[in-house]
Order: C-alpha cells, then structure tokens, then sequence
C-alpha cells in the first residue's frame, strides 16, 4: 500500500493527467475478493437467472415466485455480491415476501471487469424491470445510491430502503484519492475523463438532486459511526426525499449494519407500513440549505 500511494503521490507531480487517468481506472476496479466470496458462498437453494446486461450477463439470485408473491429485491455496495444479503433473505421468505440479489457488473458471478454507479444504477432497473413491479428495493452502500437513483428514474417499486447510502460520488472520489495519496486537487478531477466520455455530470448523481423525485415511502439506516460513508450523507437522503425517515443507528459501522438482525427487523415493520425512524426536519444552516 506505501509503494502504490508513492506512485500516485509522484505520478500525480510528474505526470498528472496520465496519473489521473489510472486512478479513475482503479476507482471504478472492483476488489477480486467479491468474485471469490461469491463462488465460495451457498446459494440457500436460490434459483439462478441469468440477464443480459449491454455485453455482459448480470447473475441473479431468486427464493419463491416473484409472480405470485411480493418481491423484494436487495442491492450489494461496491465490491459485494448478492449473496452477502442471505441473513436477510429468510426473514423475508418468512414474511410473505419473493426475494431477488444479484451481482453488479464485474462483481459476484456476473460478468465485467469495472463499474460506475451509472452502471450500478443501470443494474437495480435492468433487474427490477425484469422481475417486478416490486414491493420494496433494499440497497447497501454504494447500492443504496443506485437504488435511489433507479428510483428516481422510474424504477416500480412500492417502498425503498437504504442502509448506509453513499450520497456524494465527488466525496466518495476525493475519499478515495486520499487514500491512495492523490493530490487533493487532483482527487477533485478524478471523474473529469469519465465525464469528458459519457456526457454524464457526476453532480446530477448526488442525492440532494434525485432524492426528491423519489416518490415513495423511503427508510434510510444509517450508523453514527460510519467510517466509510459518512452519517451525514445519510442524513442528505431522509433530508431531501419528502417520503423519508431516517433511522440512526451507533456501534455497527458500515458493513456490520448491513445484516444486523434489529435493523433487518425493523425494515420489515417498515416494509408492513410501520413508521420507523425520524423525519429529518430541513434548515439553512445545514449543508445545502433547505431541502
């Protein structure tokens, strides 16, 4: 880890749009550990269906009839897999409810060799539309942000849960550059080639800008002692969707939160029309003003 901050650190002084270049390239490289756990992991008798996803095929995981029952589809953050979701998936089949995980691109059994959060965006609709209409989207970290902005685009589903969503892709970019001994001025252009490429503005993915058009009863669990994605971030979303209440929870982290049975618990007494959490109440003095 010193050497590749040593080369970034150098690469960004002597040459840094070539520098940049293969930091957004490792930015959107998923760890391979995703790949490995995925084949290592029981399916819990799942049904595997695989869908085509541009070239690549997307893996997906189904328990029960999505047909005939409620589904519920569960979206893993970045380098995760399907999966990870299993504590999740008897609770549900308990409840009444048909149950879809899937692999991002490049991650899990799927195939691909990098994302972005378009892509993963792109993901929870290609699978959503497949399966659905659908009672309710579950989405982790940077799968949260993806849930938020399929279901801002359109994406039919009745209710959406995001645990620990990543709100800000410029924050996440500098984050990361930081941790890879990016120049800080540097880490704030990391998206420009991608941008440059796609046409895509990465500040139209932030969530103060979609959360609003989510149009649905929206739970967002967030730990107070996230290291990875900030509290805050979290609280962007419940602060700016005008369906949203915000579950704050302390001691669980970023991944831990993920399966934790109380929180597993009460997004189903969300899922059966419950209020859970707060209702975030907007002021100026927060960043970016009133929602």
């Amino acid at each position: 880890m010193m050497l590749l901050r040593l080369r970034f650190a150098v690469g960004g002084w002597l040459m840094p749009d070539t520098t940049l270049g293969r930091a957004f390239r490792l930015f959107g490289t998923p760890m391979p550990s995703s790949r490995e756990r995925a084949r290592q992991c029981d399916t819990a008798g799942a049904r595997i269906v695989e869908l085509p996803f541009g070239r690549e095929r997307m893996v997906t995981y189904v328990w029960g009839d999505p047909q005939t029952e409620p589904a519920v589809l569960l979206a893993h953050g970045w380098s995760s897999f399907g999966l990870r979701f299993l504590p999740w998936v008897e609770a549900l089949r308990r409840a009444g409810y048909a149950v879809i995980a899937f692999d991002q691109s490049a991650h899990g059994r799927s195939s691909g060799y990098r994302a972005t959060l378009p892509m993963f965006a792109d993901g929870v609709s290609r699978v959503g539309a497949h399966f659905g209409p659908l009672a309710a989207v579950i989405g982790h970290s940077l799968g949260g942000a993806a849930t938020m902005i399929a279901s801002a685009r359109g994406l039919q589903t009745q209710r959406v849960v995001l645990i620990a969503p990543a709100a800000d892709p410029m924050a996440a970019g500098q984050r990361f550059g930081k941790f890879i001994g990016l120049s800080s001025h540097l880490s704030g252009r990391i998206f420009e080639e991608y941008e440059s490429m796609t046409g895509i503005s990465v500040d139209g993915l932030q969530a103060h800008v979609n959360a609003p058009h989510v149009g649905r009863p929206l739970l967002v669990v967030h730990d107070i002692e996230d290291n990875e994605v900030p509290w805050a971030e979290g609280e962007r979303y419940a602060r700016f969707c005008p369906h949203a209440r915000l579950l704050t929870t302390e001691g669980l982290g970023h991944h831990r939160i993920a399966n934790d049975p109380a929180v597993i618990g009460d997004a189903l007494r969300f899922l059966q029309g419950e209020t859970i959490g707060s209702r975030v109440v907007s002021s100026p003095n927060l960043p970016y003003g009133f929602a």
